[in-house]
């Protein structure tokens, strides 16, 4: 078997699984399935006595719903990362379209935890400056938000003096 062979069969997997789990996410996810689980649990619960809630009865439920979430986990993996690649995608675009905006966020999704909270640091500065804005509709870089801050702190240590000289 050939590497493009291999490949190939790779893709057709991967669209396949890509397209159950998109479905089977989206069905499991209405209130009809909610409905389903909850008369399946009530059909359990009835048939109890009839099995004397027996060992095997339990281990019926047991089993079922260990099975169903243990696949759920991966089918629902699968579209929560698809979900994420497009959203960072779409927030990327407006990213790159923005000429206000920072690309050095671009591709914030693949730094490190640790320079995440160094971006989150900026961020919090960023708002904490924004805040001391009388213009509560202005919108700024955190390097644009820093000169106006210095600048504005300027001034203001400026008047300060010329009052204390009049004084």
């Amino acid at each position: 078997m050939n590497m493009k062979s291999k490949n190939k069969k790779s893709k057709g997997f991967s669209l396949f699984f890509d397209r159950m789990a998109t479905k089977i996410t989206k069905a499991s996810g209405k209130p009809a399935a909610f409905i389903i689980a909850c008369l399946l649990i009530i059909v359990w619960g009835i048939t109890g006595p009839v099995f004397n809630y027996s060992d095997t009865w339990q281990l019926v439920i047991n089993t079922g719903t260990t099975i169903i979430t243990f696949l759920m986990v991966f089918i629902i993996q699968q579209t929560q990362n698809k979900d994420t690649i497009a959203l960072q995608i779409k927030l990327n675009e407006l990213i790159a379209s923005s000429e206000a905006a920072s690309n050095r966020l671009v591709d914030a999704e693949d730094l490190t935890t640790d320079e995440l909270e160094v971006l989150k640091k900026f961020y919090i500065r960023l708002s904490a400056l924004a805040e001391k804005e009388q213009d509560i509709h202005a919108s700024h870089s955190l390097d644009e938000a820093n000169i106006r801050h210095a600048k504005k702190s300027k001034a203001s240590a400026k008047t300060s003096l010329k009052r204390e000289g009049n004084k």
